[in-house]
């Protein structure tokens, strides 16, 4: 007998999703901070891209097998939330110890551990989606988890701020200032805090003893899950191969973001690189600020763009927002006002919206449904490997082809998203029945 799906309340669906703020808070932390945080520490400017590598490498290798191993679990505590709550108490360790860091070695070994923490998390919570919801309320599901997203990334982005209005002032002997100190431990909270409240309120189905059966009679362990990633690779669909060239230019751009911006607003307003003073502590407190302002428009458009897909096709909406991004990029490093660096930052917020949801859009019609979970999870590498290549290749490239200079990196994410928004032109996207119905997946993170 077939088991059919309740519906929720708006309140319920609240409720399941209130876990994933914590998640993007923490990666709203990381995406701001760590750059700041290795300067403090002593990082040389060239080696910051090196420093990065935890994100990408541990979402390369995580995502997929979480995403498999979730699907084949099993017994009383449940089949994703096991994950939910391994990966919020290391995230929440890692958040409480990382503003103390002393050293570069333990910034960046926290760090590896904490975006472990955070894709154990994240893969099996939008599975959870799948798990619970009928699907007339799948939108409303993947929706109120996108909500969620820019919210927590944006209040991690203002947190800063606003201790430093309380009056907190001064910094750690490391360099570190207090309110960033502030703001780590207000996310080490929240990220437990959150996920523990899903858990609590939102029981999971169990599952059916047919269910059971199935995944008892499948092969299991790590190596049948490598086979099976790498069976799904061979047979990948065109479309999915054709938004990975897409995303390619389009996560490499992003990586370039994230790492230099700080460095690039402190020499463009400031005429400063010092990590050491008092004006590259005030360009961290900006860069805090435009990042939460872009992450406002970012949940404010977001469903904004789905009408838009709806009426243009996803496929064009993502390649006018591309060439939004890629202008702002372009733009920032020109600025030498702190009040006018907010009108590129609208551009970039609309870009992330789509850059969080239309290439899921795009891919929803051309991956088989029993094949969902590995699929969304290869999808995902397809943001890692791309912020791999941008490491390496800024690494070795920085003093010589970029000149020593960060806003060579961020002009050079800008003109990778124009390719990103070229690449996009080329994808076939695959029509089903039905299409109309389709949930539209939000990613965020890593």
């Amino acid at each position: 007998m077939t088991f059919i799906k309740p519906r929720l309340s708006f309140w319920q669906i609240w409720n399941m999703n209130f876990g994933f703020f914590g998640i993007q808070y923490s990666f709203g932390l990381q995406q701001t901070n760590m750059s700041p945080i290795y300067s403090y520490l002593g990082a040389e400017e060239s080696s910051l891209p090196l420093l990065w590598l935890a994100g990408p490498i541990t979402g390369l290798i995580i995502q997929p097998i979480i995403g498999a191993m979730s699907d084949k679990t099993y017994g009383r505590f449940g089949r994703r939330k096991p994950y939910f709550l391994v990966g919020a108490l290391l995230c929440s360790l890692c958040l409480l110890f990382m503003p103390f860091s002393s050293a570069l070695w333990m910034a960046a070994g926290l760090l590896w551990i904490l975006d472990a923490g955070n894709n154990i998390a994240m893969e099996p919570y939008r599975a959870f989606i799948s798990d619970k919801l009928p699907a007339p309320q799948l939108s409303l599901g993947f929706l109120m988890q996108s909500f969620f997203c820019g919210l927590g990334i944006t209040l991690a982005n203002f947190t800063p701020t606003i201790f430093e209005w309380t009056g907190i002032s001064g910094q750690m002997p490391s360099g570190i200032p207090y309110r960033t100190v502030a703001a780590f431990l207000v996310g080490a909270v929240a990220s437990i805090a959150t996920i523990g409240y899903s858990v609590m309120t939102t029981p999971e189905y169990p599952l059916s003893q047919e269910e059971i059966d199935k995944i008892k009679a499948s092969k299991g362990g790590a190596w049948a899950n490598l086979l099976e990633i790498i069976d799904a690779f061979k047979e990948m669909p065109q479309t999915m191969r054709q938004l990975a060239v897409m995303k390619l230019f389009q996560w490499f751009a992003m990586f370039c973001y994230w790492q230099y911006v700080t460095k690039t607003i402190s020499q463009s307003i400031f005429g400063t690189k010092d990590p050491l003073s008092s004006e590259f502590r005030q360009a961290d407190l900006i860069t805090s600020q435009i990042n939460g302002f872009y992450n406002i428009v970012t949940f404010s458009s977001a469903f904004i763009l789905v009408w838009f897909a709806k009426k243009f096709g996803a496929k064009w909406v993502h390649f006018v927002c591309l060439i939004l991004a890629g202008i702002a990029m372009l733009t920032i490093p020109q600025i030498h006002n702190r009040e006018f660096l907010y009108a590129p930052m609208v551009g970039f917020g609309i870009a992330w919206a789509s850059i969080m949801s239309m290439p899921y859009e795009m891919l929803a019609g051309s991956i088989p449904p029993e094949r969902t979970g590995v699929y969304m999870g290869i999808f995902n590498m397809f943001i890692v490997i791309p912020m791999m290549i941008q490491i390496i290749f800024t690494w070795l490239t920085y003093d010589s082809l970029l000149g020593g200079n960060p806003a060579n990196v961020l002009r050079m994410g800008g003109i990778c998203m124009f390719f990103a928004a070229i690449a996009v032109t080329f994808v076939k996207i695959v029509k089903t029945e039905g299409d109309a119905d389709k949930p539209v997946s939000f990613g965020g993170g890593h």
